[in-house]
């Protein structure tokens, strides 16, 4: 019934689009929206506003033809579950996962629902869908799956000596899984390689980003939901270390990174 898109440059704001116009052509119908993301930050907040923004584009507003819900998990996988059992539980029309662990619980959670996932890099892997093809289920999304060679040119265009490069990654979340797997094969072709740093939670990713000093030459940080929600930590660890932070997300330029590559999530 429903497919996944691997598409690095559509917009996400236009999977909501998408949906929007999948209720049908009458407006005046109120329909339910139900969205949560696993924590909050710039990246997964441009996600959810560009999620309402493209419904009121379609001609649904919040408190007139639509019921619109909103729960943040707040970091955690437990709370991400319990948000979902509430949700199905509401019955609304759609619900929209932000990131792979709240897709997750969603996709666990029910095999009715129309679940609509975003910010997610491999769905496949992560077990939402079955393979990019049209899967006959109830989940469907977008991928924000980037081109990792072209993130390792930007990175060698920007800081033309680096050899080494650090990653700070939450070695459970299955995003950054893949990034590192995908890394790791592709930076020795390229004559860099790859330093790994551990950050099972957010509050580890500054000590996780100091064991990188002295050993990298560049950071980069993909869309890992604990690093993102603690890039000052690491910005910190950078500007002091004086090592440049490259990011996937343009988002992260604005709090302190060099330079990004990324798509556009509104």
């Amino acid at each position: 019934m429903m497919q996944a898109y691997k598409n690095k440059w559509l917009p996400l704001s236009a999977l909501a689009l998408g949906m929007a116009l999948s209720f049908g052509a009458n407006a005046e119908e109120q329909k339910s929206v139900a969205v949560t993301a696993i924590v909050e930050h710039p990246a997964l907040d441009a996600a959810r506003d560009g999620v309402k923004e493209a419904l009121q584009e379609a001609g649904y507003e919040d408190g007139k033809n639509l019921k619109w819900q909103y729960q943040s998990a707040q970091g955690n996988t437990g709370t991400a579950a319990q948000i979902a059992r509430k949700f199905i539980g509401d019955k609304p029309d759609v619900i929209v996962g932000i990131a792979t662990p709240s897709a997750q619980a969603l996709v666990a959670a029910t095999k009715s629902i129309p679940i609509v996932f975003s910010t997610v890099t491999d769905p496949v892997g992560a077990h939402l869908t079955p393979s990019w093809e049209a899967s006959g289920t109830n989940v469907t999304g977008v991928s924000d799956m980037l081109a990792l060679d072209k993130q390792i040119e930007l990175i060698k265009k920007v800081v033309p000596g680096a050899k080494r490069i650090g990653m700070v990654y939450n070695p459970g979340e299955a995003n950054s899984g893949v990034v590192v797997k995908e890394l790791k094969e592709l930076l020795p072709k390229m004559g860099l390689s790859l330093v790994e740093a551990s950050a099972p939670r957010s509050v580890d990713v500054s000590s996780a980003a100091r064991s990188l000093v002295g050993k990298v030459d560049a950071i980069y940080t993909n869309t890992d939901n604990n690093v993102v929600s603690a890039y000052e930590a690491l910005v910190k660890v950078g500007n002091d270390a004086k090592i440049p932070l490259i990011a996937s997300d343009t988002d992260s330029v604005k709090r302190g990174a060099i330079a990004a590559l990324g798509l556009s999530l509104i």
